[in-house]
């Protein structure tokens, strides 16, 4: 079962021998990169090209423009090979058990089409500052789960052919084209969490989802949470109307506030271990 490392590069070549070195150290071998370059303004092409050299397992691409991450992003799925695919991006890295884990459940569990296991935010030496300790099994098939709070997070497998099969990433969603992966997958089959830490997310001033895109990073994602409860018919959510058009982030956010609070996360823990009792 090959796995396809899905990298979008914009400007980051020079943070790319970590994230080539952690591939590289992977226990899982069937593997591929596929990397496209959205027409960086750095050297980070040359660079990518020196570090991988003749090493027919890593294939570069390169963007006539700059088209943004979610064209890069749904490209990227599309020159893929592998009957596995998961995002890295050039300036992070994952841990050796990375993709062997994710395998082994896609492997076993053939209803199961999307894993997910738990990040580390680092410095930009990739000194680990702190885990994501909020990412844990979701209840799945469930019409109002819109990872909120983020649950789901890198890193991400999914079956390739079950996304091309159906709804594709949004190309004019420019942060949060992960969110809106990650609900597609979820409508269509299972997701599955495994308890290990295996990225490692390098924060510094040039990451996309640092503090000044924040308020760009909220809007896509509510955009793509609307998206999500149109897809699936909902018109009212906890009693609430659903706007009819998304102009507002805040609407969004607001209809999903009851999911903070302990009833609601009290019975989504109860749901989940069900689902897992009886699975």
């Amino acid at each position: 079962m090959k796995f396809s490392i899905l990298i979008a590069n914009y400007n980051n070549g020079k943070f790319f021998k970590d994230c080539y070195d952690s591939i590289l150290a992977q226990e899982y071998t069937n593997w591929e990169v596929v990397i496209i370059d959205d027409c960086s303004t750095d050297d980070s092409v040359e660079i990518i090209k020196k570090i991988t050299a003749d090493d027919k397992r890593f294939r570069l691409y390169e963007n006539s423009a700059n088209y943004g991450v979610g064209v890069t992003k749904a490209d990227l799925i599309e020159k893929a090979s592998g009957m596995i695919c998961g995002y890295l991006d050039p300036d992070d890295t994952i841990t050796s058990k990375a993709l062997k884990s994710a395998v082994e459940v896609l492997e076993k569990k053939k209803d199961v089409v999307l894993t997910y296991s738990r990040l580390a935010k680092c410095d930009e030496h990739m000194n680990i500052l702190k885990e994501f300790r909020a990412a844990m099994q979701v209840p799945n098939g469930q019409k109002t789960f819109f990872n909120f709070p983020v649950q789901i997070a890198p890193f991400v497998a999914f079956r390739r052919d079950v996304y091309l099969k159906g709804k594709k990433i949004n190309p004019e969603l420019r942060i949060a084209e992960d969110q809106d992966l990650y609900f597609k997958m979820y409508e269509v089959g299972k997701v599955h969490f495994i308890n290990q830490t295996d990225y490692l997310y390098r924060a510094h001033p040039g990451g996309i989802s640092q503090n000044e895109n924040k308020p760009k990073s909220n809007s896509y994602y509510a955009r793509s949470i609307w998206e999500a409860m149109q897809r699936r018919g909902l018109k009212t959510i906890n009693g609430k109307k659903i706007p009819e058009s998304y102009t507002d982030p805040s609407e969004i956010f607001d209809l999903l506030q009851y999911q903070n609070k302990i009833p609601f996360r009290i019975k989504k823990k109860i749901i989940t271990i069900l689902q897992n009792i009886f699975r």
